[in-house]
């Protein structure tokens, strides 16, 4: 293995050994606190355009297998990781991390100290990142990114068939465990493109729309509020992390990049009706900004414990729900699977009523 080189925008540099695929990557160094999944992180396409730290030590110890990708291919920038398990154990694993990585083209380094990498980004905050044989210090920070939902959305309509509600799950970047999900619980299922527009909708005319999960920054998409808007006021609607800040902000709300985001299996949650907090599977950069909702239009359901963001609303008068945290939780605890049991349940008792759009 090569020597190998992260050099962060702000000058600090990180010292390991290559893996993966041999070619430089640049791009926002992010970390997640899971210990567990590492196989569904890389291949869930909200990490588009983003380099992954993984926190818990050792990361390939029980190899990969063929059920748990959440995607076709891999749609980040690079991983970061701190000790390299090139002899995994497990009966269903068919290959090794590194050789997954190098398989999906995409670079990596090892040896790491991640808890210094993850200390200075929680000091600095996010910041981007230059994977490399050499050290780098010129980054083109300035640049401007491509609309990775449109780089991890599908191109073409797909349909699953069932005997339940038809749902329609707008791809922002799904992960396959929402569709399995909702397979689960006998739905059809029709996964349309992230620009979809009403009038395409009515002409499928679904029980209801699940807006996905997905990368980047929401307001890349505002040209598709109005769009938004309508369907989910037109159809029993439940959104999920960027689905739930599309949500909002096609009603009037506004976001905000965190510091250095939520992510990873362990994030507490309380679900306000009930006092109840519940533990979150998360991946997202950005949240509602609180003083931006309308108190007439949403209530809030759910906040975060450690620092009280938003994480879940409810509209006053149409049946949208919306829900920041990973419900089909793939990597993750499944304290909160009712939410998806829910809407189904939801959208099976409404049947063909409709909403009216005002």
């Amino acid at each position: 293995m090569n020597q190998g080189y992260l050099t962060l925008e702000t000058g600090e540099v990180f010292e390991g050994v290559l893996i993966g695929a041999d070619q430089d990557s640049l791009g926002e160094v992010v970390f997640n606190t899971s210990m567990t999944g590492y196989q569904e992180i890389i291949t869930d396409p909200s990490y588009a355009g983003q380099i992954i730290t993984f926190c818990y030590p050792i990361i390939g110890n029980y190899g990969v297998n063929t059920l748990d990708d959440e995607s076709i291919s891999p749609a980040l920038s690079g991983v970061i990781i701190g000790d390299l398990c090139e002899t995994p154990s497990h009966f269903q694993s068919i290959q090794k991390f590194s050789d997954k990585l190098k398989a999906a083209a995409v670079p990596g380094i090892a040896g790491v100290d991640t808890r210094k990498l993850v200390k200075t980004i929680r000091s600095r905050g996010t910041v981007k990142g230059y994977l490399s044989k050499t050290k780098q210090f010129n980054f083109t920070g300035d640049s401007k990114e491509p609309l990775w939902v449109d780089q991890v959305s599908t191109k073409k309509i797909q349909y699953f068939k069932n005997n339940g509600p038809h749902v329609v799950l707008m791809d922002f970047g799904y992960k396959k465990s929402i569709l399995t999900a909702l397979q689960a619980e006998g739905c059809a299922v029709t996964i349309v493109p992230y620009n979809t527009t009403f009038e395409k909708m009515k002409s499928i005319n679904p029980d209801g729309v699940l807006f996905s999960n997905g990368p980047g920054d929401p307001m890349e998409l505002k040209k598709w509020f109005p769009e938004i808007q309508k369907i989910s006021q037109h159809f029993p609607s439940l959104g999920i992390c960027l689905g739930h800040q599309l949500i909002a902000l096609a009603f009037g709300a506004k976001t905000e990049k965190l510091a250095y985001g939520h992510r990873g299996g362990n994030h507490p949650v309380k679900e306000l009706e009930t006092g109840k907090v519940k533990i979150t599977a998360q991946n997202h950069g950005y949240v509602v900004k609180d003083e931006s909702i309308d108190e007439k239009v949403f209530d809030v359901t759910y906040r975060n414990v450690n620092d009280r963001s938003i994480e879940g609303l409810k509209h006053k008068y149409y049946p949208i729900r919306t829900v920041q945290f990973h419900p089909e939780a793939h990597p993750g605890p499944s304290d909160t699977e009712y939410i998806l049991k829910e809407f189904v349940a939801q959208i099976a008792s409404l049947g063909e009523t409709r909403y009216a759009v005002k």
